[in-house]
């Protein structure tokens, strides 16, 4: 019977892994629809959220079932909260990648060329490796990784800052460009938001991992509000 328990147990983990892999894919996915313009990757991303928005149900069903029939241990418990919690941040990574894909198709139909993406393509890659690297250390329980998660951030942060003065800058040239620039301040700010919600997770691990909330401590010390 015991070991029933831990196959239900690990399954909910699985589909916390399967869930951060999805997010890591439609990140990607969002920012190619940006750069080829095309709207069939465009809605495939938004398929790939409703996909993302299952498993979260699944995995909340899943863990109230355990929590309510099981009796977990302190340390069960602990794991169960953070994957309800942390599948809930991926939920919202899909949501920021789906917002991604609709404004995809609104500067489809400008019909205008996009020009330069700014530091868009760059800060994908950026929140896909911090995806990657929040669900590593949920996998091997690391400690010191998800504690490195808010520095990758901070440049995440750095880089949105930019995008935004360069996006504003070429709008007030240009004032054809506004309604393109909008749109890419916009996207800009979803993927630091995508970063957001990896840190999220990282510091979820952590409380995890040592039983330790770290959130809002000198830590894990987000970038300070832009002046």
């Amino acid at each position: 019977m015991q070991h029933f328990y831990e196959s239900e147990l690990e399954d909910i983990r699985r589909k916390l892994v399967l869930m951060g892999e999805k997010c890591m894919d439609i990140s990607r996915l969002a920012l190619k629809s940006l750069e080829d313009n095309d709207l069939s990757i465009a809605q495939r991303v938004l398929g790939m959220d409703d996909e993302i928005d299952e498993l979260e149900l699944q995995i909340d069903a899943e863990a109230v079932r355990y929590l309510s029939l099981r009796a977990p241990v302190a340390t069960d418990v602990r794991m169960l909260t953070i994957c309800m919690k942390g599948c809930h941040d991926l939920e919202r990574v899909g949501d920021e990648a789906s917002s991604i894909a609709k404004r995809v198709r609104r500067l489809a139909r400008q019909g205008r060329p996009i020009g330069d993406l700014a530091g868009i393509p760059q800060m994908t890659d950026m929140v896909v490796e911090l995806l990657r690297k929040s669900i590593d250390c949920f996998v091997n329980e690391d400690y010191d990784l998800a504690l490195s998660l808010p520095e990758l951030d901070r440049k995440v942060d750095d880089l949105n800052r930019a995008n935004f003065d360069m996006l504003m800058s070429r709008s007030a040239d240009d004032g054809n460009y506004v309604s393109i620039g909008v749109e890419l301040i916009f996207i800009s700010k979803s993927l630091e938001r995508i970063g957001d919600h990896a840190v999220n997770l990282g510091e979820e691990v952590a409380y995890l991992i040592k039983a330790k909330d770290i959130r809002h401590s000198d830590l894990v010390r987000r970038a300070p509000e832009r002046q």
